[in-house]
């Protein structure tokens, strides 16, 4: 039902645009700024949360003014018959923000954030003997998490 694009109208629209912008913003300013009163606007966001449109409301942090000033992607190619124990090591590491399981000669993409070089190291090794693995720092994010075209293009 998520994937339901036709049934986004531009007040729904409207309102993932607002939220994405500010995920705090007040139910009376969100009715504001889509053109709502506040009931017609909370019914709106209970339907967008109901059809899971809207998972969740959460914060973007900046993983540098909490300590962790690199980032890197880390792509994990397991080891015949580790794909599983590879999979739960991963998901053990705190430092891995994000993982995705793709397809391709790897088989995991992860972004970890550590506080130095020295720091990778140990990260890799609690992987290294279940999967190869290929780390890129990241020198800048030029595309930030962003809502995907929620229009229909002609």
């Amino acid at each position: 039902m998520a994937n339901d694009v036709q049934s986004f109208d531009e007040i729904d629209q409207a309102i993932l645009e607002a939220l994405a912008g500010n995920a705090r913003i007040s139910l009376k300013e969100l009715a504001q700024e889509v053109g709502l009163s506040s009931p017609s606007a909370a019914e709106r966001l209970r339907r967008l949360e109901e059809r899971g449109v809207i998972k969740a409301f959460t914060i973007d942090l900046d993983p540098a003014a909490v300590g962790y000033p690199l980032q890197a992607i880390v792509r994990v190619r397991p080891l015949p018959g580790q794909l599983h124990i590879v999979e739960r090591i991963i998901q053990d590491i705190p430092e891995i923000v994000e993982c995705d399981k793709v397809t391709g000669e790897d088989c995991f993409i992860a972004r970890l954030v550590i506080r130095s070089m020295s720091e990778l190291d140990g990260l890799l090794d609690r992987v290294a003997e279940r999967a190869e693995t290929n780390t890129s720092m990241i020198k800048a994010s030029p595309v930030k998490r962003r809502l995907p075209p929620l229009s229909r293009r002609k």
